[in-house]
């Protein structure tokens, strides 16, 4: 793909925020540029999906604002899916994901006449989280696997306290539902069938999951490392039965040996122009880049 720039007009902000990113890269794109057609008609960009994501996205629009005063950003979040889904039917300019799109989600849009167009924007580990009160504080990717499947049911088979596990996921919308699914409790066998235990309680927001964890000592979930805070213990993970354990931080997923991390991404109705390829520009420079490692994700390298 050909390096982002910045642009020589200047863009004004109006934020709207409902809800609660190493190399920019873009897929092949289809002419079609329905969402330059979308800034031009709004005098704005739209901006949608992944609630791990939207506050970095605020973030960005803020300091975005002190550039380029002359384009509305909104910025909303409703989670990876809700995202992708408005981005394909050429209601957003830009749609933030967590995860990467589907095969079935390209082939709609492209139904639509447009070939989506891929920007990695940073990266971002994903902390097994419990209660700091909880003894337990390294597991094996097995050992999480089983617990969210609920083939482990109760913290002493874990090397914990005799109480029963309360399993905590983010809502089937939401990107980093459908990753943790994958990498964590599938293991990343594509032909594995596993799904989330019956029991787990989901909620709608990243947020909700550390606050339910911070007053609750049974309870075990996830979360991005930028919605860590010091109100839970996060857990050191091992890929195997090696007893290598590794703590999520942003520099042990910089340097590989953290092994639950993840691309973060935009996305957009064909190849970008003018206000949104400005934007994305400015998004992989160092400016960009600095807010993302303060908000507690992995900058592009």
């Amino acid at each position: 793909m050909q390096p982002l720039r910045r642009s020589d007009h200047f863009i004004a902000l109006a934020i709207t925020v409902i809800t609660s990113v190493m190399t920019l890269g873009a897929c092949t794109s289809g002419q079609q540029q329905p969402s330059q057609e979308l800034a031009t008609e709004k005098d704005t960009l739209t901006n949608k999906g992944s609630d791990t994501i939207v506050n970095l996205a605020l973030a960005w629009a803020e300091a975005y604002h002190e550039v380029r005063p002359d384009i509305n950003i909104s910025v909303t979040g409703g989670g990876s899916g809700t995202g992708i889904a408005a981005m394909i039917n050429n209601s957003v300019d830009i749609a933030n994901a967590s995860r990467k799109m589907k095969k079935k989600e390209i082939a709609n849009a492209e139904e639509n006449g447009f070939t989506p167009v891929e920007f990695v924007i940073a990266s971002d580990g994903i902390a097994v989280i419990v209660n700091p009160h909880n003894p337990v504080d390294r597991l094996t990717l097995q050992q999480v696997s089983d617990i969210f499947s609920g083939k482990i049911n109760n913290w002493t088979e874990v090397g914990g306290v005799d109480r029963p596990i309360v399993r905590l996921s983010r809502e089937v919308n939401s990107g980093t539902h459908v990753y943790f699914l994958e990498a964590v409790i599938r293991m990343g066998d594509k032909k594995d069938k596993t799904l989330f235990s019956t029991s787990t309680l989901l909620l709608p927001s990243s947020e909700g999951i550390t606050a339910e964890i911070a007053q609750n000592k049974n309870a075990i979930g996830y979360d991005g490392l930028g919605y860590v805070t010091d109100a839970v213990k996060t857990i050191a993970l091992s890929p195997d039965d090696t007893k290598r354990y590794v703590s999520p931080t942003v520099e042990t997923v910089m340097d590989g040996s953290y092994p639950v991390s993840r691309s973060l991404y935009m996305y957009t109705p064909g190849e970008p122009s003018g206000a949104t390829k400005e934007y994305l520009d400015w998004i992989a420079g160092a400016d960009a880049q600095a807010i993302v490692k303060e908000l507690g994700f992995v900058p592009l390298e």
